[in-house]
């Protein structure tokens, strides 16, 4: 959807400026529209095949215990580019197979993004890792977790736990390694989603995380310009399949939880059969989305080895992209409406 979305952008442009000129009766309208939008494509495209030299080159990932940063811990060494792959648990399963199944140059470390200690422990590594002539050229801002529920029925702890690792754990990460990455003119990618674009009823407590990393990752990207760090945020669309990150179980888990927290005028405001049926539709989400993640990888790579990367990357399908666009650019009531009709009466 990137790039369709950039040729469909320059395209517009170039109607817009083939009709003025046909105005001004310079030119022909189809002679300039067609002469500009076949320039912008062949810009585009040209652009997007520039990359950078990867070999001696070393990327940080958080989150590499399963998801999104496995694949790309494994898909970055088999590129031949250095990785260092910090887990939550460095000694759990996901470590343990990315050890196996990695190269020398991919190196497994322990990282609670949470956890001060850790992440100086872990900067010590990294340089250690690196040596007297390595670079750390990427940071990959992945790790997060997830869960839902109505805003009263969440609690506050369970807001500032999610925040901790999804926000300020992003944020801790960045401002640890940022001097190793500005040193390198390197890059700092970081993990959104599409919902962080789009809000929808159940979502605040992950939503407001993800909104919030689109800012930070904006006032980062514009901070960074005059040192030659290239920042960019990917917002993928729904991969809960390809990932453990929202599983049945978890769903299972944190509904009783939350039940259970909850006071007696909120449990008799919604009642426990609409807080059931909202829990089955949960677990039906938990099943959802595409379970194949090489789009995402090919977007993560895009931002971490082309020359001039974006400062978005939307892999989603065509639906969700049309969501996330009437989501950002219209009124409010359209955008809801849209999500009521293309969202809502079709999963709730």
């Amino acid at each position: 959807m990137d790039k369709i979305g950039r040729v469909g952008f320059w395209w517009c442009v170039s109607g817009v400026a083939a009709s003025f000129l046909h105005l001004l009766n310079l030119s022909s309208f189809l002679v300039t529209f067609t002469s500009l939008a076949l320039l912008s494509c062949t810009v585009c495209f040209l652009l997007a095949s520039l990359t950078v030299e990867t070999v001696g080159k070393t990327v940080l990932i958080t989150g590499c215990d399963s998801g999104f940063g496995y694949a790309l811990a494994l898909h970055l060494d088999a590129l031949g580019m250095g990785v260092v792959a910090c887990c939550l648990d460095a000694e759990g399963d996901g470590g343990q197979q990315l050890r196996e199944k990695g190269s020398s140059r991919l190196h497994v470390l322990q990282l609670d993004i949470t956890s001060g200690s850790q992440l100086t422990q872990a900067l010590d590594k990294v340089k250690e890792i690196l040596g007297p002539h390595g670079v750390l050229w990427g940071l990959v801002n992945n790790a997060a977790i997830t869960t839902y529920g109505a805003v009263e029925w969440v609690t506050m702890d369970t807001y500032r736990k999610v925040c901790d690792v999804n926000l300020f754990g992003s944020i801790n990460v960045t401002k640890i390694f940022l001097p190793l990455i500005r040193k390198a003119k390197g890059r700092v990618v970081t993990m959104g989603s599409a919902r962080g674009r789009i809000a929808s009823p159940l979502g605040s407590v992950y939503e407001v995380t993800k909104f919030a990393l689109e800012a930070f990752n904006d006032c980062l990207r514009m901070e960074m310009k005059p040192f030659g760090v290239k920042v960019a945020m990917i917002e993928p669309g729904n991969f809960t399949a390809g990932t453990k990150i929202f599983t049945e179980a978890i769903v299972q888990r944190y509904g009783e939880q939350m039940w259970e927290a909850m006071d007696d005028e909120v449990k008799e405001t919604y009642g426990k059969h609409f807080y059931d049926n909202n829990l089955l539709k949960q677990t039906k989400i938990s099943k959802s989305g595409n379970p194949d993640v090489s789009q995402v990888l090919v977007v993560l790579t895009e931002a971490l080895t082309h020359v001039y990367p974006q400062a978005r990357y939307n892999p989603m399908d065509f639906k969700l992209y049309f969501i996330m666009f009437v989501a950002t650019h219209f009124p409010e009531w359209i955008a809801d409406f849209v999500f009521d009709q293309l969202v809502v009466k079709q999963t709730w």
